[in-house]
């Protein structure tokens, strides 16, 4: 039985791969808007078909958006979740030219100054609007950056993945598994006058940071704050999402040095504030607050 998971598991994978080049080769060869036309259609029928995912993502909105209409907003989600995938298939495609003059940057000069003050910056983003093409516009912009990425199964799809991103002017480092430790890294890049992009709203293990989010208690990761105090670097909390015809980030003030906990406070409070406002871009499929974990772990101590 053990040996059929691990061949179901490693064909799940194959499959899942071979989807994924598929849609880089295929989506990209499309016209944009029958590209964009045909992801609408997946996202309805996704969201319309339902599921965990799906169920999950409403319940997370019905917290950040209560007065909302909630089905037209979990609707509108899966749709934005859906231009994300079809941007980042066609963003090897898409010309500078468009990468720049689609993005509306708000308060650009905190990201410039930081920058140029050669002190290292720390750039803290929830999972909101098209992260990949913020970082491909940042780096075509001559503020190239290192981030983070967890570990993909098949290794084949993380290796394409990770190629993809340093493709458009990224430096990626494994969250785990690496011959050096990340952290380590991080701090050295920081220390040399670089930029670090960490995507910061997530973090269940024991080691995340208990914040006040949307009036309850969510866990979010001691990462960019430790970082920050450790290194001097500027920790500014940045924010995505979607126009009709391209791309917003907003780039918040930044996280005045304290404790970690006071700062990722801080970065969740930002957070809020900007996803409150387009609730549809937040693209968080998962748990997020702690009492939505409970059930899962009611029950006699192990």
């Amino acid at each position: 039985m053990a040996s059929s998971g691990r061949l179901a598991a490693r064909l799940t994978g194959r499959l899942a791969e071979a989807g994924y080049a598929a849609g880089w080769a295929f989506v990209r060869a499309l016209p944009e808007p029958a590209a964009a036309a045909a992801f609408r259609v997946g996202a309805d029928l996704v969201y319309r078909r339902g599921g965990k995912a799906v169920d999950r993502l409403r319940s997370n909105l019905s917290r950040v958006a209560p007065e909302a209409d909630l089905d037209a907003l979990t609707r509108a989600g899966v749709r934005s979740y859906a231009r994300y995938w079809c941007e980042v298939f066609r963003l090897p495609a898409t010309s500078t030219e468009r990468i720049i003059g689609g993005m509306l940057a708000v308060n650009e000069q905190r990201l410039r100054t930081s920058v140029a003050s050669r002190s290292g910056t720390i750039l803290a983003l929830p999972h909101c609007g098209n992260w990949d093409h913020a970082g491909a516009w940042c780096s075509v912009t001559d503020a190239p950056f290192t981030t983070v990425a967890e570990r993909l199964r098949p290794q084949s799809m993380y290796d394409r993945f990770v190629a993809f991103r340093e493709s458009l002017g990224m430096e990626v480092l494994p969250l785990t598994g690496g011959e050096r430790s990340t952290y380590r890294i991080l701090i050295e890049r920081l220390k040399a006058g670089g930029m670090l992009c960490l995507l910061a709203d997530r973090d269940l293990s024991a080691r995340g940071v208990d914040v006040e989010f949307f009036g309850a208690t969510a866990r979010m990761p001691a990462g960019p704050a430790s970082l920050a105090l450790r290194t001097g670097a500027t920790l500014i909390p940045t924010t995505l999402s979607f126009r009709p015809d391209g791309w917003q980030v907003v780039f918040h003030p930044e996280v005045a040095h304290s404790d970690v906990a006071t700062m990722t406070q801080t970065m969740a409070d930002a957070f809020a504030r900007a996803i409150a406002e387009h609730p549809a871009d937040w693209h968080m499929f998962q748990r997020l607050w702690l009492d939505d974990l409970e059930p899962r772990t009611a029950g006699p101590s192990r």
